[in-house]
């Protein structure tokens, strides 16, 4: 491609393993990105995708190497480029969003001041100018009232508002070439649409060329023009995005767009059965040879090339002709997640409130609360042992919050919280006996906040495996590699450290090490967003597996609301820390449905390029709800008039345990989603 901006040509990256033996974890990658195009990288955790983008900008982690071939940015190879010149490049030119926003913002400096420093080091603009470019940023990817953001600490933002922050400072610099590694990882479905949009019209309007790296095939269908497959370190399939993600050549590809749930089925999918090769375990043949449902005696002889197709692909496989041929795959287990008897209640809340507000010196003195419009207000909730609830909203509706006060971590302004009939759950984690903080716990969003970088995978899972069993030596370490192989890990693992770990392998880590406690309540808070969707699928039966054996109960926090739909018995859908729906999950995903979880299922993204998300409210987020009203009146399409800002809405009960908190009647919501007029034409 001569009007190339990056070229990756035969590019092989490894590190020395033991007895010097060269261990490669990329082989041969060749790729090329042009002006204005967008190229989707996909593969399972491990396979090389960061490795990829970080090379392009002439950065390997610690203790890898370039085996051969080069990277080139203009013609020019960055790794033959000195520090001076690859630092005048990196930020500006060739701008990096990284995985996780919390390795790429300061902990100790504020928001504003971080993004100005980009705009400060990648532009002329004067002080003044820089100010108005930080808000003109922070309004690009959605993120409220940013004079009052500029002034917080990463801390005091959620995760999605943390990872919008990080696409701000990387668009500050307009680069040429924007690498994007899991950029809407922690994003909820309405932002993500969001700011895929403005990636979109960024690409169109300005000719930025992008790498975008995601587990996500809905969000990858939606930005990329190309889309190259990963696996165990090379390319397996290369080609337009529409071909890949409809028909794709390679059964590996294939086996992807199979592990994923959809919105409108009730069932875990089907995974690919094993797990890719480690590090130098390809000696010969394809890689992929003992997880191909068409493998044959020349697949395990002879190590496939990359040839073309007659459909514009590029494919590395001897039998890529059948690939379309291939039967479906087995129907996947436990479709029934769906059933809900509330016999035996394992946790109750009532009317529980929470608050991030600090008390001021009057209120610590008169013993009061802060006179603030709670974080959390009004929630009551009973789950009944061995059932999964699901709580869904955008980012900033208090999912996370309302974990975080049944773990401990955060005192409940108001109410009661109370686990197996009878142990109060209001005292701080610290406080709670060894058998109580045994059988709650919590798996976290980020597991670089969770894992002690210091500390080996085996003294990672060694730590709860001793306090609550006693276990030691052998029958410790053979737990502890029982655990890795439930999340398609092993024992290879088990000396790594975090830092040697991808996104998707901390994760997993951080799973196997809640489950070593052999808990009853389980916290996940966005247990999946980081794993790939083979992996996914994987640790989803994994979870539903234990509920069936042990009756294990989850609350389960995730912006995916297909993941969701796959194991949650019930949803209960949150917006500004208030319930406006809940129910069983076939129900609240048909209709009627409340206005904003609408919204929330306008906004999924399929894996299908001719698909888009529909987007019904307004593209405004909010950092606190209303003092009275509905608390989505500001954003809803169907407002009833001023009863929806003065008036707390009633709960609607449409049986069967489901509810809606809204004040326009069941009926005229049925006509609104069916997209008809409810008022027949007059004013309502």
């Amino acid at each position: 491609m001569s009007d190339a901006l990056v070229e990756v040509n035969n590019l092989s990256v490894g590190f020395t393993g033991r007895g010097g033996s060269t261990l490669p974890i990329l082989r041969n990658i060749d790729l090329t990105l042009g002006a204005g195009e967008t190229v989707g990288l996909v593969g399972e955790s491990g396979c090389g995708k960061s490795t990829v983008v970080l090379a392009m900008m002439g950065y390997l982690k610690p203790g890898l190497r370039v085996l051969e071939g080069e990277s080139l940015f203009r013609r020019r190879n960055v790794f033959d480029m000195d520090d001076r010149a690859l630092e005048a490049i990196r930020g500006g030119d060739l701008a990096l969003i990284p995985q996780n926003a919390g390795q790429s913002l300061t902990p100790t400096s504020r928001i504003g001041r971080q993004i100005d420093e980009s705009v400060r080091l990648h532009t002329s603009l004067s002080t003044e100018q820089r100010r108005e470019r930080v808000i003109e940023l922070l309004l690009q990817v959605r993120l409220p009232e940013p004079e009052e953001l500029m002034g917080r600490y990463p801390h005091e933002l959620s995760g999605g508002q943390q990872q919008r922050a990080a696409i701000a400072m990387a668009l500050a610099g307009e680069p040429e070439v924007l690498l994007l590694d899991e950029p809407t990882t922690g994003l909820d479905v309405t932002t993500q649409a969001h700011v895929l949009e403005l990636l979109r019209d960024l690409a169109a309007q300005t000719g930025t060329a992008m790498v975008y790296v995601s587990h996500d095939l809905g969000a990858i269908a939606r930005v990329s023009d190309r889309i190259a497959v990963m696996y165990a370190g090379e390319l397996v399939l290369e080609g337009p995005a529409h071909q890949v993600l409809k028909q794709p050549a390679h059964p590996y590809a294939r086996g992807l767009l199979l592990s994923i749930p959809k919105l409108k089925e009730a069932v875990v999918p089907a995974s690919m059965p094993g797990r890719p090769p480690q590090p130098g375990g390809v000696v010969r043949g394809c890689a992929f040879v003992d997880r191909c449902p068409m493998s044959e005696q020349r697949c395990h002889d002879e190590a496939p090339r990359l040839k073309p197709t007659a459909t514009g692909e590029v494919v590395r496989c001897h039998f890529h002709e059948g690939v379309e041929r291939l039967p479906p795959p087995d129907p996947p287990g436990r479709e029934d997640n769906q059933g809900y008897v509330l016999t035996d209640s394992i946790l109750h809340l009532d009317d529980v409130s929470i608050s991030y507000a600090k008390p001021g010196v009057m209120d610590q003195i008169l013993g009061r609360q802060p006179d603030v419009t709670p974080t959390v207000d009004n929630i009551v909730l009973d789950i009944a042992r061995g059932e999964t609830v699901g709580l869904v909203g955008e980012s900033g509706s208090g999912k996370s919050t309302i974990l975080s006060a049944v773990a401990g971590l955060w005192p409940p302004r108001r109410g009661t919280m109370m686990f197996d009939g009878d142990k109060s759950l209001g005292t701080p984690v610290d406080r709670r006996d060894q058998d109580l903080r045994r059988r709650v716990q919590l798996v976290f969003q980020n597991p670089d906040a969770s894992l002690n970088p210091r500390h080996t995978v085996a003294e990672l899972l060694a730590q709860p495996l001793r306090l609550y069993f006693g276990l030691r030596d052998a029958e410790l370490r053979d737990r502890s590699i029982a655990l890795l192989e439930r999340v398609r890990l092993g024992a290879h693992y088990l000396n790594r450290l975090p830092s040697q770990l991808s996104g998707g392998e901390k994760q997993r880590v951080a799973v196997a090490r809640a489950f070593a406690a052999e808990p009853e309540l389980v916290l996940c808070d966005e247990v999946t967003s980081a794993l790939d969707v083979s992996v996914q699928a994987v640790i989803l039966d994994l979870l539903m597996g234990l509920q069936a054996d042990r009756g294990t109960t989850y609350i389960f926090v995730s912006h995916d609301l297909a993941v969701v739909r796959a194991i949650a018995g019930r949803v209960a859908v949150l917006y500004q820390g208030r319930l406006c729906e809940i129910g069983p999950s076939d129900k609240v995903y048909a209709l009627p449905s409340h206005p904003y979880t609408e919204v929330l299922l306008g906004a999924v993204l399929e894996p299908d390029p001719d698909t888009a998300p529909t987007l019904v409210a307004e593209d405004v987020v909010e950092l606190s709800p209303p003092a009275r009203g509905c608390p989505f009146q500001r954003r809803c399409p169907h407002r009833v008039g001023e009863i929806c800002d003065t008036d707390t809405p009633p709960w609607q009960e449409t049986g069967g345990g489901h509810a809606i908190r809204c004040h326009i009647s069941l009926a005229d919501l049925e006509c609104l989603q069916k997209g008809a007029d409810p008022t027949g034409g007059r004013d309502p």
